[in-house]
């Protein structure tokens, strides 16, 4: 079992690599997922999510996407989005994964991402400022 911390990453480039290895068979715990990257500005960013929250099935509400605004809820969403999820494959890599705001008692990060490096950028934000944005208080 493979532990990453988030803290500092950019949430695309951690979430393509974090489903390769899901679909190689590993199990991964991420995390502080709730301090990863989000770049670009925020306020696009907020409008695209919301927009994707307001997408719903006209025959039946009830089958529509859903996408939570919990942090790591959201995180594990989009880390979904890039496995086959449809598919027993997909489906059975999704299972193998844990994701985690903050770090559970006695859990510390020993992975490293092979190329991912923790950066800091002028236009950024964080998965919680976007949850805070979609109506998640903490």
């Amino acid at each position: 079992m493979a532990v990453i911390d988030g803290t500092g990453y950019v949430l695309g480039r951690v979430s393509t690599q974090i489903a390769k290895k899901l679909l190689a068979g590993e199990t991964i715990s991420l995390i502080n997922s709730e301090k990863l990257i989000i770049s670009g500005d925020l306020n696009a960013v907020t409008e695209k999510y919301n927009a994707r929250r307001r997408v719903k099935n006209k025959m039946n509400p009830e089958n529509s996407p859903k996408w939570p605004r919990v942090p790591y809820l959201l995180v594990r969403r989009i880390i979904r989005g890039m496995l086959p999820y449809p598919r027993k494959r997909g489906k059975e890599a999704y299972k193998r994964l844990r994701v985690y705001n903050g770090v559970p008692e006695g859990m510390v990060a020993d992975t490293p991402l092979d190329n991912a490096k923790p950066i800091s950028m002028k236009k950024s934000s964080t998965v919680l400022d976007l949850c805070t944005r979609l109506g998640f208080s903490s």
